[in-house]
């Protein structure tokens, strides 16, 4: 089955009475997880994203490249999700994020939410109370790798140490 990384949310200017819009949400705050748009699927549709790594935009407005960020000791590891099925795309999830970790200070200050393998049952099969309590950044120290890769269009395949 593929995935679209991210929900969408739908948007209309019912005065001009145009039609529905999707625009896609590719992060859910855990700070939002309550909410009429996200409480249904944390409550009954959460997953695990396998990541090897996930990317943060860095630097100025037009000149950002892609810093990523990864587990030292872990060549793939489990990230919080939270899914539904759409018309346009199928199945799509979004990432739960949390506060930032001190080694992003400089790049984001928000996070997936990292799990560590004794609580992915609870992530997918607890109560929703639970899985929440596992909303929380991350302590046990990332990698990270800049690059020169721009972030949007034209895309450098370039990297620094």
């Amino acid at each position: 089955m593929a995935y679209v990384g991210f929900l969408f949310r739908c948007y209309s200017n019912p005065k001009q009475g145009q039609p529905l819009k999707p625009k896609p949400v590719n992060n859910a705050r855990e700070d939002k997880l309550g909410t009429p748009f996200w409480r249904a699927s944390f409550e009954q549709r959460r997953c695990l994203i396998p990541v090897m790594a996930w990317a943060e935009a860095d630097g100025m407005k037009g000149q950002m490249t892609r810093t990523w960020f990864s587990l030292a000791r872990e060549e793939v590891f489990a990230v919080g999700g939270i899914w539904r099925q759409t018309e346009e795309w199928g199945a799509a999830y979004s990432m739960v994020m949390v506060d930032g970790a001190p080694e992003m200070a400089e790049v984001n200050d928000r996070m997936p939410v990292i799990l560590r393998r004794e609580d992915w049952l609870t992530w997918l099969a607890g109560p929703p109370s639970a899985a929440f309590s596992l909303c929380r950044t991350w302590q046990g120290g990332l990698a990270t790798e800049k690059t020169a890769e721009r972030w949007g269009k034209g895309r450098s395949t370039a990297t620094t140490g």
